[in-house]
């Protein structure tokens, strides 16, 4: 009897037996695309972990920045009346976290300036004049360190200014923090017409005026 011949199955690269160059391009391209998908999708994923991480940190050194400042705010608070999450949401603000040239090299974590050539330092730095942000500069106060820039900034709450020293009596006798927040806007302590807003924005989020109750 004569054998059965095995019919070769035919597939993508085999056509009874033989190789195909069709197959093999065909295989090329889609290898190709492949490597292209995992060349697109893995900077993605670094990425994500990157900001991720990044974000990370940034929550943990914020909170970091407000369990440094809270007590010596609260002790301000204590004795003088400035209330603790209005001092620390300006110290966030103005200082950028602490870290802002004026913060990391002066201690000034509030942008207090001052005339005394021997304590302040020539900074330039951005004002709200006539509906527009304009570049100036300014002299501004040098520190020891960031406890002396927390008590001179209660301090001008407490004293004024040379021209008035009732200005900021508003900020003093505020009960809660969003009426603080809008006096200080309003007592010329700052140019920028969202001023207050910003402050009320930074105590909601981080939750600031737990520290006004302890």
């Amino acid at each position: 009897m004569a054998k059965k011949r095995k019919r070769r199955k035919n597939n993508l690269l085999f056509k009874r037996g033989k190789l195909q160059l069709s197959g093999v391009i065909s295989v090329m391209l889609i290898v190709g695309m492949l490597i292209v998908l995992v060349a697109q999708l893995v900077p993605r994923l670094t990425t994500t972990t990157t900001n991720s991480t990044t974000s990370d940190l940034s929550t943990a050194n914020h909170q970091q920045f407000i369990r440094t400042i809270a007590p010596y705010a609260q002790k301000m608070h204590k004795q003088y009346g400035i209330l603790p999450s209005i001092t620390i949401a300006q110290a966030i603000l103005e200082s950028d976290w602490g870290t802002s040239q004026l913060s990391k090299s002066y201690n000034n974590y509030f942008g207090i300036k001052g005339t005394i050539y021997q304590t302040t330092k020539e900074m330039k730095t951005q004002e709200f004049v006539n509906g527009k942000w304009v570049t100036v500069t300014a002299r501004f106060r040098v520190y020891n360190n960031w406890q002396e820039s927390v008590r001179d900034h209660t301090l001008l709450f407490v004293n004024g200014t040379n021209w008035n020293k009732n200005q900021y009596r508003s900020v003093l006798s505020a009960k809660d923090y969003q009426t603080a927040a809008k006096a200080l806007y309003e007592d010329g302590y700052a140019t920028d017409p969202d001023y207050s807003q910003k402050l009320i924005s930074l105590i909601q989020t981080y939750q600031l005026q737990k520290y006004d109750q302890q």
